[in-house]
């Protein structure tokens, strides 16, 4: 068995009672013991602004950091306009740079959409995987997570009740960790 990896959870809702937020606590209930699983909170970062590359805030500072000691990324997300919620894509685009200093390169991610709608998230899912390929970062294929009717999808303690969705998620978690082995840093 494979030594405990860290994982970055990055939630692109900010919302108190957020339904990718629920999903992410759910998660990290059910992730295998290979997996240890933190949310790295994105609501404190101001917007990136090139300027602050030389000196970034604290904030900018701590988030990286927080995501350079990461052995793996996994984004939780909804869908805004067919794409992520700009909080998650100033996340992204703070912990790239400045160029070539990226805390992305190289380390294995996933990305899990959630959202009230039947489609569950697909437009953002992809716009993701996007900027996650140019930032290299090995995203994993299968199995896919579109997470879709998800305002009925937890109960009162936040666990995920319905069987074949809570499946498909260990199922998720199981493969990422194998993902991990198989791409991350050795």
């Amino acid at each position: 068995m494979s030594t405990q990896k860290n994982v970055a959870i990055l939630v692109g809702s900010l919302r108190k009672d957020s339904l990718n937020r629920k999903m992410a606590n759910a998660l990290i209930g059910l992730a295998p013991p290979s997996l240890r699983m933190e949310i790295v909170e994105i609501g404190n970062l101001p917007l990136y602004n090139q300027d602050f590359d030389p000196d970034p805030p604290q904030p900018v500072r701590d988030f990286k950091q927080r995501v350079q000691a990461a052995d793996a990324v996994l984004f939780i997300t909804p869908e805004y306009n067919r794409s992520v919620p700009g909080v998650l894509k100033n996340a992204i685009d703070t912990a790239s740079r400045p160029y070539g200093q990226s805390a992305w390169d190289g380390k294995p991610g996933a990305v899990v959409s959630v959202s009230p709608s039947k489609i569950g998230g697909f437009g953002a899912n992809h716009h993701l995987r996007q900027s996650m390929v140019f930032l290299n970062v090995p995203m994993l294929q299968q199995p896919e997570a579109y997470i879709g009717g998800a305002n009925e999808l937890f109960d009162d303690k936040g666990a995920i009740k319905n069987d074949s969705t809570r499946e498909l998620m260990q199922k998720f978690l199981q493969t990422f960790a194998q993902w991990i082995d198989q791409n991350g840093k050795k």
